[in-house]
């Protein structure tokens, strides 16, 4: 991903003091620079000025001066300080999981998106970042609808207006409302485009006329004395309807009348109100906690400010609302709180007093929403998760935000984009927390997982509540862009919560995976493949990886060395490089590396370490030592050749290792005649090692002519044949098929026929009985076996080979281990196999254990060689596991 930022290191904090001039004040970069070269430091704003005044401002909004009589004519006092009590507990737990993450390091432009992508990664981070924009834009589009209707209440050219007075100039209707919002939107984007600093230089101004209005309230409840109104609205069928209401003063019979609910028609929307549609208008007073963490980028030190200055201004604003709404509930009927939105004008001393406020909060709020959605949009931008996507879904709901035409057609959706950004917060925080990881020391410690959880379960409780429509369809969309960015596959250097989780979790049950109470009937292949290089072995690797079954699957490679005559360890740098092979290999693979003065020590290391707890490999997978000229795999795939190095994304990600460094990386295929780094000894004495160690040895040959196994092939086998010869060839009097490697061979081909590319493939076992000879227990022992393949659930078909001529040319003296076989013994062999096999994919032959003497080691990998010359891809196996199980 483009244009990485760690903003630890950038921060200055590690700087010492003799080098103060050059770590801070102006001579920091600011991460969005990308340069490195000096620029203007963009932090100046404190806790008052940077949270605590688009804070406050945010929260009051319209709802203080043009939704509060709604909300209590409605519900009533006790229903409506409920709702508030509801609503400020879902945000003060937001709010506690705010603190936490911001105090936990430095932070970066783009505020609660920063802080969740740089906590969940970038597929929760940006799917999440996305909706929280989306819940800016929405609720900017909600705020100048309701600075719009202010404005025709005054302005507006309808004589039947509830406000009297003004210049009424301005025509009105649906479509004149759009254009209205339109131009205030187009003067709110000048702002923003002119700069956020004039904004800032602004909000303390008008902050002070919204609190100059907002004390012309409390004191017109004492001045003003009671008064009636006729109040008019045009129902339906264009007939005017009259309201009688009146302005009671501080009286008890007011307020008694005014504590129960009273829900009725809206006169806005002509829809019937209830506790979910009047909490959804109330709750978009509480969207505006963010407004101080979205500004994090212009923050001198936004994690001391945006706790302390978040929780300041949600406890002013939340004792604001408890009098406001205890006032009006004893001093304003229920028609008029229902009926008139801009009552607060009718009863002041100066109506201009709260004219000028509701346009001054409804214009801030406003300019705040779309200032804090242009810092998350700037953020997305430089993170380049979505690419160009997300202007056009941002155009898109702004522009039809507007169309809505009415302020509280729109609160429920506003609300539930809202709930949800709070609950990715929350889910944020429990993620760190619950991760355990040792960084996540926040110093705010005022919260716990407790919170975070009841936090995320009350903001999605109260979604449904409010429109279980709106919720779905809001946590579909989030599925959506999970889905995209998970296929889009963007890779960060911010860390992954999901691999601290994985990580916590794994531990917790490898300790619970007990090797004691392993069982042969839930035994699984878990393979240690040995990689000399990787451009002759992908193919192996492909397939090896069809046939562990869901085991563990390690690539293991010896890096020749001694650490005492070398400066560092060179293995650690080459653990990136093997990584990104099986990423492009697309294998479910480990890797192990390690160090050693010889091929054979290493491999021993390997099998006695590699792996953890009840998850170590029991079988060993060797590439056959023979003097075939390898081909490069590299030049084959087109992921791997020079043709695909321009389809990298510039800029994206690859923890180090691009194509071209992934290819100097591996040196190039071995010649003919090159040296070999492997004795036929020490390749003997590794097989002995393994089976010592009680692990059962593969040996792999010429799978560089396997084809389809590559991550992108859709063979489903259908095409090909599996052929299993569970009998040990070079040892004709051995007639037993039920011996523990028999029935290992047996047990993998099985394995191998249930994976994904070979599931459809044929598999045929062949019995080799000696036809001529006066014992003719080979018929019993072809019921047997195939009694055995009932009990055992393998489905294949058995083929008898006749293989007399074979047999005469082995004598009894052959058997003597010390004695090799005669070459027209093992070309027979070799024969028989070609006439029976040459079509199969893969074969499945009985290796015979390696001899004790290392001086034979060359006489033992000659009689391999001969046995499967020119036969195509061939597995050797050997087992020394029971691995098959007739009982349930």
């Amino acid at each position: 991903m483009s244009n990485e930022r760690t903003p630890l290191i950038n921060s200055g904090v590690c700087c010492l003091a003799g080098t103060a001039v050059a770590c801070g004040g102006e001579s920091d970069a600011t991460p969005e620079s990308g340069q490195g070269s000096p620029s203007k430091d963009p932090r100046k704003l404190n806790t008052f000025f940077g949270v605590m005044v688009p804070t406050i401002l945010s929260m009051f909004s319209i709802i203080l001066f043009l939704r509060t009589g709604f909300v209590v004519g409605h519900a009533g006092l006790l229903q409506g300080l409920l709702m508030l009590i509801v609503a400020y507990t879902i945000i003060a737990l937001t709010i506690l999981s705010i603190c936490a993450i911001s105090t936990n390091g430095a932070i970066q432009g783009g505020g609660a998106y920063y802080m969740i992508s740089r906590s969940l990664g970038p597929e929760f981070g940006g799917s999440i970042g996305l909706m929280f924009f989306l819940a800016k834009v929405c609720a900017c589009g909600e705020y100048v609808l309701g600075l719009v209707e202010a404005i025709l209440d005054v302005f507006g050219s309808d004589p039947e207006s509830p406000v009297s007075g003004g210049i009424r100039a301005l025509p009105q209707g649906y479509w004149y409302t759009v254009l209205y919002s339109s131009v205030v939107l187009l003067l709110c984007l000048l702002v923003c485009l002119v700069g956020a600093h004039i904004y800032s230089r602004t909000a303390f101004v008008i902050l002070l006329v919204v609190t100059v209005s907002l004390l012309s309230i409390f004191i017109s409840s004492v001045a003003v004395k009671p008064r009636d109104f006729v109040i008019t609205h045009k129902g339906a069928g264009n007939q005017t309807v009259h309201y009688n209401a009146s302005y009671t003063g501080y009286n008890a019979t007011t307020l008694r009348h005014n504590l129960g609910s009273g829900y009725s028609l809206d006169y806005s929307t002509n829809s019937v109100m209830s506790f979910a549609t009047v909490f959804a208008v109330m709750f978009t007073s509480c969207t505006g906690i963010m407004a101080g963490a979205n500004m994090s980028g212009e923050l001198r030190t936004p994690s001391v400010s945006i706790p302390k200055g978040t929780i300041v201004a949600v406890f002013y604003t939340f004792t604001v609302y408890v009098l406001l709404f205890i006032l009006v509930s004893a001093t304003c009927d229920r028609t008029l709180l229902i009926q008139d939105y801009g009552f607060l004008q009718k009863i002041s001393i100066w109506s201009p007093f709260i004219t000028i406020g509701i346009y001054c909060a409804s214009l801030s709020a406003a300019m705040c929403a779309m200032i804090g959605a242009s810092r998350i949009l700037h953020a997305l931008a430089l993170d380049d998760l979505f690419g160009r996507f997300y202007s056009y879904i941002s155009a898109f709901f702004l522009v039809g935000f507007l169309f809505a035409g009415q302020l509280n057609s729109i609160a429920s959706l506003v609300t539930v984009f809202y709930l949800l950004a709070y609950a990715a917060v929350d889910l944020a925080c429990l993620a760190l927390e619950w991760a355990s990881a040792p960084n996540f020391r926040p110093t705010f410690q005022l919260f716990s997982w407790h919170t975070c959880l009841l936090g995320i379960v009350s903001c999605l409780v109260m979604m449904f509540v409010i429109n279980p429509v709106y919720s779905s369809g809001s946590i579909v969309l989030l599925l959506l862009l999970l889905l995209f960015l998970h296929f889009r596959s963007p890779t960060s250097s911010w860390g992954y919560i999901s691999q601290a989780l994985i990580f916590h979790q794994v531990r917790k049950y490898l300790l619970m995976l007990d090797v004691r109470k392993d069982h042969v009937k839930f035994w699984r292949p878990q393979v240690l493949l040995m990689v000399a290089n990787p451009r002759s072995s992908c193919q192996l690797i492909l397939f090896v990886n069809q046939l562990k079954k869901g085991g563990l699957f390690v690539l293991g490679h010896v890096q020749l060395g001694d650490l005492d005559s070398l400066p560092a360890d060179p293995v650690q740098q080459q653990y990136n490089f093997w990584l990104s092979l099986v990423d492009k290999l697309g294998v479910k693979a480990f890797v192990d590396l390690t160090l050693s003065p010889s091929v054979r020590q290493g491999t021993q290391h390997l099998l006695r370490i590699t792996g953890l707890g009840g998850m170590k490999p029991n079988t060993l997978v060797l590439g056959f030592y023979d003097s075939c000229t390898p081909e490069d795999f590299f030049l084959q795939d087109t992921a791997f050749c020079d043709s695909s190095l321009g389809r990298t994304n510039e800029g994206e990600y690859n923890f180090g290792v691009d194509l071209p460094s992934l290819q100097a990386h591996f040196p190039p295929v071995r010649h003919v005649e090159s040296p070999r780094w492997l004795s036929p000894e020490e390749y003997v004495g590794i097989i002995s090692d393994a089976l010592k160690m009680s692990k059962n040895v593969c040996l792999a040959r010429y799978f560089f002519q396997l084809e389809g196994e590559g991550k992108d092939s859709k063979v489903d086998g259908s095409e090909r044949t599996l052929d299993v010869w569970p009998l040990n060839l070079l040892q004709p009097g051995s007639r037993d098929y039920e011996d523990v490697c028999s029935l290992f061979l047996l047990q993998m081909a099985c394995v191998l026929n249930m994976s994904s590319k070979w599931r459809n493939a044929r598999m045929r076992i062949f019995l080799n009985v000696e036809t001529e000879s006066s014992d003719q227990g080979w018929v019993v022992n072809e019921e047997t076996f195939r009694e055995l393949l009932k009990k055992l659930r393998i489905r294949a078909s058995i083929k008898i080979v006749p293989w007399d001529s074979v047999v005469q040319h082995h004598s009894q003296e052959d058997v003597e281990p010390t004695r090799a076989l005669s070459e027209d013994f093992l070309s027979a062999v070799n024969c028989m196999l070609m006439e029976h096999s040459s079509q199969a994919a893969v074969r499945f032959l009985y290796l015979p254990r390696p001899p004790a003497h290392h001086s034979q080691a060359q006489q033992y990998l000659a009689q391999m060689e001969a046995v499967t010359n020119n036969l195509g891809p061939t597995l050797l196996i050997h087992g020394v596991t029971p691995v098959t199980y007739t009982d349930l």
